[in-house]
């Protein structure tokens, strides 16, 4: 059996093969800049061709959608109202969820009668309990607005779990575990007994860690201040929190190889930024399990930056706890759950 995962972003759409049940990986590929300037790549369904894809003989396809909300809180074969609650998932998720559609659509296209499922960012954060994903803000905003935190990287942190698990010779229902997705965007994510507790995004990906763009938690009142104060936009705000902050906004780089190499105080201070906020959701996320059995840097910047892993684990207080290191891969998590869900199981 032949598995196609789909990963559509706004402007990229990796792809890769696996034959199943062997896990084999048979096929992968990545095009970037879709529709951008200059590329010859002018829409995803063009995308989609360039993959030179035999959608004959592929027997499931699986598609990532980042936000699930609370109507999707797991994998589900798609069909038009999965596609109309994804639609209406946009405002959550306007930069992620429309293109997550593209990829839907064209597929659908190429292969009408292929089983295809969603596997959701948000869904293995779906059994967070109520004291974790409500904001203290007026309750009548969770009822009818759906504000609440939902929690993203969830793909990720499901895959990071089980493959912990393994490493620790533990059945997943056993172990107590704090995951690091630490890339561009970056996210913890407090494991008990195989499940997700707590985790750092929340709303929508902004809030957390500091990432390479993003400025994580925040006094809300310093955007209310810009506007008011500084004559800020709502999109201008918007703008700066998303794509001018994090790593970026303390040392005008967001690369973490470019900031390591440097030497200026700025970027001391941006690591020393980022490493602090790392510590202090393990230590809050040791306090939620109170037995830690591991910490599981993983990501671009957990899997290869020892100096970063280091610094992090350099804590009297957690130091002496398991330290692993796993390169997370959340096409084959899709294709995991892909199976799964044709298969009825």
């Amino acid at each position: 059996m032949k598995i196609v995962v789909l990963n559509a972003g706004s402007s990229s759409l990796k792809c890769k093969i696996f034959e199943f049940p062997s896990k084999k990986l048979l096929y992968t590929q990545e095009i970037e800049k879709i529709g951008e300037h200059g590329s010859p790549i002018r829409s995803h369904a063009e995308a989609l061709e360039a993959l030179d894809i035999d959608f004959s003989v592929i027997d499931i396809i699986g598609h990532r959608v980042v936000h699930g909300g609370e109507k999707l809180q797991e994998s589900v074969l798609i069909d038009e109202d999965v596609i109309a609650t994804i639609k209406d998932l946009i405002p959550l998720a306007p930069l992620h969820n429309p293109a997550n559609l593209k990829g839907i659509e064209v597929a659908r296209q190429k292969a009408p009668s292929t089983p295809q499922v969603a596997v959701f960012d948000t869904a293995f954060h779906a059994t967070l309990q109520k004291e974790a994903y409500i904001y203290a803000l007026p309750y009548e905003l969770y009822e009818k607005e759906g504000i609440r935190r939902y929690g993203f990287h969830g793909t990720s942190h499901s895959y990071l779990a089980k493959a912990a698990a393994k490493e620790l010779q533990k059945e997943l229902h056993e172990i107590n575990i704090i995951t690091l997705h630490l890339g561009n965007g970056a996210s913890a994510c407090a494991i008990k007994k195989g499940k997700s507790i707590d985790t750092s995004m929340g709303f929508t990906p902004l809030e957390g860690l500091v990432m390479g763009t993003r400025c994580g938690d925040l006094d809300p009142e310093i955007l209310l201040y810009m506007q008011r104060e500084l004559h800020k936009s709502t999109q201008d705000v918007e703008h700066i929190v998303n794509y001018e902050s994090g790593l970026k906004g303390i040392c005008g780089e967001k690369d973490l190889r470019e900031i390591l190499d440097r030497s200026d105080e700025k970027a001391k201070l941006a690591l020393d930024i980022m490493v602090r906020r790392i510590q202090k959701y393990i230590g809050a996320y040791m306090v939620l399990l109170e037995d830690v059995d591991a910490i599981v840097f993983s990501g671009g910047i957990g899997e290869h930056s020892e100096e970063i892993r280091h610094r992090v684990m350099d804590n009297k207080i957690f130091k002496n706890i398991k330290m692993l290191v796993i390169q997370t891969d959340e096409e084959l998590e899709i294709a995991n759950e892909s199976y799964r869900v044709v298969k009825g199981e």
